[in-house]
């Protein structure tokens, strides 16, 4: 089993998905578009429909694909290009009919008039996973984002307040101490004299 991504039907990634380790390609998923499936289900097994009639399947939508092209690294929305897949997938087609054509003809022609065999030239296959957000919107998200203080933050800032008060209040005590020390030092001079 391995991993594939799934998209929405605008190609947007949605999640990943796990299948078997040979898939390839692109498959659409559905929804079911009626609820209850399984009560229908079971109501029209035993109901007789008139000649040529079949029952009424549950509508169904595609709601996705599942993609057997990994995702490319580095986007911030992945979203895969169908258009391209599906204009690659015409000319994949192209190239091999194109090739059958020469083929067959290359083999109609006597040996000695042959020449070299025809070779498939397949076409390169294009970016698929392309980016699904706007320019504005990835600058929106790699914008820096003011960080908001935690529990723990907020009381180390309000403990290194609370020191340098205090470192304050000790500076201003020390100095009212040499003002009262050389206050009473002229008053000692003072009562002397």
């Amino acid at each position: 089993m391995k991993a594939v991504p799934k998209v929405n039907k605008e190609g947007l990634y949605l999640e990943d998905t796990l299948v078997d380790d040979t898939f390839s390609g692109i498959v659409p998923f559905y929804s079911n578009m009626q609820q209850g499936i399984l009560d229908v289900l079971t109501t029209t097994e035993n109901v007789t429909q008139p000649d040529g009639e079949v029952p009424n399947e549950p509508e169904t939508n595609i709601s996705g694909y599942i993609i057997g092209i990994p995702v490319t690294p580095g986007l911030f929305r992945p979203r895969f290009d169908l258009a391209a897949w599906n204009a690659y997938e015409s000319a994949v087609s192209a190239a091999q009919d194109s090739f059958q054509q020469a083929l067959s003809k290359w083999h109609a022609l006597p040996e000695e008039q042959r020449g070299d065999m025809p070779v498939l030239e397949s076409p390169t296959q294009p970016i698929l996973w392309v980016e699904g957000l706007t320019p504005e919107e990835i600058e929106e998200l790699t914008r820096p984002q003011p960080i908001e203080p935690n529990e723990m933050d907020r009381l180390g800032s309000e403990m290194v307040t609370r020191e340098l008060e205090a470192l304050e209040l000790r500076q201003q005590n020390e100095a009212q101490g040499a003002q009262i020390v050389g206050l009473e030092l002229r008053l000692l001079s003072l009562e002397n004299s």
